[in-house]
C-alpha cells in the first residue's frame, strides 16, 4: 500500500480518570478514522496521563506524604499490559479499522513505565515500547525500558516504530530504529517547544523516514479539583500546548504544528517518497562507514530476578501476545 493517511491527536487525557479518557480515546479514533486516516497517533502518556507540574513532595534525602499519594493515584491511573484497559483499546482500532499507536503508562508489579502500544485493525496487539530514558524527574516516577523493546514491526501500512519524547534525542537509539527499516517513525511526545518542529525534520531526513509526532494539549482544567501543579489552579492555563506535526523522507512538513487548541490532523502519505530519498542518503546503508563506526544493539529483556537460568514471566493466552519484531524478545509481561 503506497498510498495512506496518517492522523496525529493532538489531546488531553481525563487526568486521574482512566475510563474516561478511554471512552475520549474511543471518540477521537472515529473522528480520525472518518477522515480516512490509516494510522492514528496518539501523544505520549495519553492513557495514564502526564501530570505536569507535579512534583511528587520529593527533595534531596526527602520524601512527603502528599507525594507519596500523588503517585498511588498515578499508579492507580496505569493500565496493566495485558489487561482489560490494554483489551479495550485494541477493540478501539478494530471497531475503527485503523492502525493505532498509543502512548500509555503501564503498571508493571511496582513500577510504571512510559510506554507505546501499537495495534492492528484487527485489534491485535502488535508491539509494545518501553521509553529507554525518562528525562529528569520522570526518573522518579517511572522504570527504565531495555533493549527488548527496541524494534519496527513490519505492517500492510508500512513499517512502524516509535521513539517516545527524549529519547528521540538518543542517536544510538534512532541508528537502531534506522537499521530495522522503520519507514513511519511514530514519536509521541509532550514536548510542546518550537525546537521540536526542527527536531522532528531532522530525523526524517536522517532516517529518510515519515515521521509522524503527535503531542498533547493539556490545560489545568483537565485536570481533578484537587490536582495542584505548580503552574496554578487556574483552568484555563495551558500546561502543555500541542506542536504536533508530520514530516515526509525530504523533511517537507506536511503537517504544520498547531498551538491553539486540541485537533486532529491528517495527511497522505505516499511511501515511494521514502525510497527517493534513500536514493542519496541511507545513513545504515551506502551512507554509513562500518569500517568506522558500528553500533551493538543488546536485544535481551532483562529481570532483577531469573529462575532456572531464564527469565520467569507470567504466562499470556493467545490473544495477549505481542510480537516483538526483529531479534527483540516477545513480550509475555
Amino acid at each position: 500500500m503506497s498510498l495512506i493517511k496518517a492522523a496525529v491527536i493532538q489531546a488531553a487525557p481525563v487526568l486521574f480518570d482512566t475510563p474516561k479518557t478511554l471512552t475520549k480515546l474511543g471518540a477521537l479514533t472515529r473522528d480520525a478514522a472518518g477522515q480516512g486516516a490509516n494510522l492514528v497517533v496518539f501523544p505520549e502518556a495519553f492513557v495514564g496521563g502526564y501530570p505536569k507540574g507535579l512534583d511528587f513532595g520529593a527533595r534531596l534525602g526527602l520524601r512527603s506524604a502528599e507525594g507519596r499519594e500523588d503517585f498511588r493515584r498515578y499508579f492507580e491511573s496505569a493500565i496493566d499490559v495485558p489487561g482489560a484497559e490494554a483489551s479495550r483499546i485494541g477493540e478501539i482500532a478494530r471497531d475503527n479499522g485503523v492502525h493505532m499507536v498509543v502512548g500509555v503508562i503501564e503498571r508493571d508489579g511496582g513500577t510504571l513505565y512510559c510506554s507505546t502500544l501499537t495495534y492492528a485493525p484487527s485489534g491485535k496487539l502488535l508491539y509494545k515500547h518501553r521509553k529507554l530514558m525518562p528525562t529528569a524527574l520522570e526518573r522518579l516516577v517511572w522504570g527504565f525500558g531495555d533493549g527488548s523493546t527496541i524494534g519496527v514491526v513490519d505492517t500492510p501500512i508500512g513499517r512502524i516504530g516509535s521513539v517516545i519524547c527524549w529519547e528521540n534525542y538518543m542517536p544510538l537509539l534512532r541508528a537502531a530504529m534506522y537499521a530495522q527499516g522503520v519507514e513511519l517513525y511514530c514519536a509521541p511526545t509532550v514536548d510542546d517547544r518550537d525546537a521540536w518542529l526542527p527536531t522532528m525534520r531532522t530525523i526524517a531526513l536522517e532516517g529518510r523516514c515519515f515521521v509522524i509526532s503527535a503531542c498533547q494539549y493539556f490545560t489545568r482544567g483537565d485536570g481533578p479539583a484537587d490536582y495542584a501543579p505548580i503552574q496554578g489552579d487556574d483552568p484555563n492555563t495551558v500546561l502543555i500546548r500541542g506542536g504536533s506535526c508530520i514530516i515526509d523522507p525530504l523533511g517537507n512538513v506536511l503537517v504544520e504544528p498547531d498551538f491553539t487548541g486540541e485537533t486532529i490532523k491528517v495527511a497522505e502519505i505516499d511511501r515511494r517518497v521514502i525510497t527517493r530519498g534513500k536514493y542519496d542518503l541511507d545513513v545504515v546503508g551506502h551512507y554509513a562507514r562500518p569500517d568506522v563506526f558500528q553500533l551493538s544493539v543488546d536485544t535481551r529483556s532483562k529481570s532483577a530476578v531469573t529462575f532456572g537460568g531464564g527469565t520467569r514471566s507470567l504466562p499470556a493466552g493467545d490473544d495477549d501476545e505481542v510480537s516483538q519484531p526483529q531479534e527483540a524478545t516477545k513480550c509475555s509481561d
